[in-house]
């Protein structure tokens, strides 16, 4: 239960924060364009709380919290007394009604550049973009443990985040994309990812696993568990070991500890296993048994199991200083804006699943819930993302969105005259049935995603 209050909270601060600044846009942009502004509303419906300005502008908080909206004078919606008809939206030129329709865009546009700064100010904490495992293209690409991916293609990767998430956008071209590595040794060197090699009914979602990278941050720490009775382990190895090696082959992780047990066992000789106890490094003789699997699968064992692995630590932090963070912002919000033009071509064009294009409600706030449960930081970066998403939506051509509006705008510069009401009229229902069509298919993936 206190996931849904906690998810339905951060959908409203985020939804508020987001149509908050969209519509002080239009009303900023109005405002100095001489229009007069009769409400800004937050909300849809009944009014829960309401002020009149000094401006004669009625601020509202309304009941229903996913929208807000600008009502301005205007002679299309009400009779507008002679000596106010320079006030009226309707009245201005064209060119201060197209600016006054984009202010709401662009603010978001603003909002996400304010915040992704933030951000980089206060320092997102991540994990470094290090190689744990490589299989699959990862290995065939010669990926090994330990390297550092500074780059993919041209998108520079400082923490793992931004190296999954570029690995995932290239991954759905299914082109080879070229990774620039370091090696532990300090080494710098270019890697092919075979990208062209994924199956084509691969899930997007699941592409890392379908790569073959495991991050040094998922990778399950060499630490003895428990022990079986009557096992080659037992009696020597004791829970809370740390195993650093098998036979002489160092060990990372848990993962590591299967193949080598495995040669040793091949071998049939026993071999030292080391470990680290209370500070002191041990060498203790052990040799593989091998017995039936669940699978009747004869198998090498030692007889020990993982101890349970914690939330693994940050090691990495994305940060810059207050004037290196000005661009920094200003070209990740660049770059959120083309992935996320770049992501509906590719669902146009059926590259991508619907399912994992269009969101609604739920699984915003279910994200929003998740984000800030990771810090301030992360929250202000899902932000940034929800307020370009939200602008670019708004610039669809689809009437009664705001890019609808700019359409019939840039006609009416073209034919040098407004639409007529049939046109517009027309447009309104076409537009409300193309909203109406969006949002069944979001609340569709939302519960297409809670029964998965």
């Amino acid at each position: 239960m206190s996931t849904f209050f906690g998810s339905l909270w951060w959908l409203l601060v985020a939804l508020g924060a987001l149509v908050t600044f969209h519509e002080f846009g239009h009303f900023w942009v109005a405002r100095r364009c001489g229009v007069r502004v009769l409400r800004f509303s937050i909300g849809f419906g009944k009014p829960l709380w309401s002020w009149l300005g000094k401006d004669g502008t009625e601020y509202v908080v309304a009941a229903i919290p996913l929208g807000g909206y600008v009502r301005m004078l205007d002679e299309r919606e009400d009779e507008v007394p002679a000596q106010q008809l320079h006030l009226a939206f309707n009245r201005k030129p064209v060119l201060q009604r197209m600016a006054i329709v984009a202010a709401g865009p662009l603010a978001n546009l603003l909002l996400a550049f304010g915040l992704l700064w933030a951000m980089l100010v206060i320092g997102r904490p991540d994990f470094a973009p290090v190689v744990g495992s490589a299989t699959a293209l990862a290995a065939q690409a010669g990926l090994h443990p330990g390297d550092r991916v500074l780059a993919v293609g041209e998108r520079a990767t400082p923490t793992w985040s931004e190296l999954a998430m570029a690995l995932n956008v290239a991954a759905l071209d299914r082109q080879p994309v070229a990774l620039e590595i370091r090696r532990q040794d300090g080494a710098t060197l270019r890697r092919i990812l075979p990208l062209q090699r994924l199956p084509a009914s691969l899930d997007e979602l699941r592409a890392l696993a379908a790569i073959g990278l495991l991050p040094r941050h998922l990778l399950v720490p060499a630490l003895v568990g428990s022990v079986r009775e009557g096992s080659p382990a037992w009696g020597k190895l004791a829970e809370g070991d740390r195993i650093t090696a098998i036979d002489a082959s160092p060990v990372a992780s848990f993962e590591d500890i299967a193949p080598l047990v495995v040669q040793l066992g091949d071998r049939g000789v026993p071999g030292m296993v080391e470990v680290e106890r209370d500070g002191e490094r041990l060498a203790l003789e052990l040799q593989p048994q091998r017995i039936r699997g669940n699978d009747g699968k004869p198998q090498w064992i030692l007889g020990i199991t993982n101890a349970p692995a914690g939330d693994p630590p940050h090691d990495a932090v994305l940060r810059r200083g207050p004037l290196a963070a000005i661009p920094a912002a200003a070209r990740e919000t660049g770059y959120q804006a083309r992935q996320i033009v770049d992501m509906v071509g590719r669902a146009l064009r059926g590259k991508v699943s619907v399912q994992n294009t269009v969101s609604g409600p739920i699984t915003i706030a279910r994200a929003a819930n998740d984000f800030a449960a990771r810090g301030p930081a992360w929250f202000l970066n899902f932000l940034a993302l929800l307020s370009v998403s939200l602008a670019l939506i708004n610039l669809l051509p689809i009437p009664v969105l705001d890019g609808g509006h700019l359409l019939y705008y840039l006609i009416e510069l073209v034919i040098r005259r407004p639409l007529g009401e049939r046109a517009l009229a027309v447009g309104q229902y076409l537009g409300l049935a193309m909203i109406a069509g969006l949002m069944g298919l979001a609340f569709y993936n939302d519960i297409l995603h809670l029964v998965s």
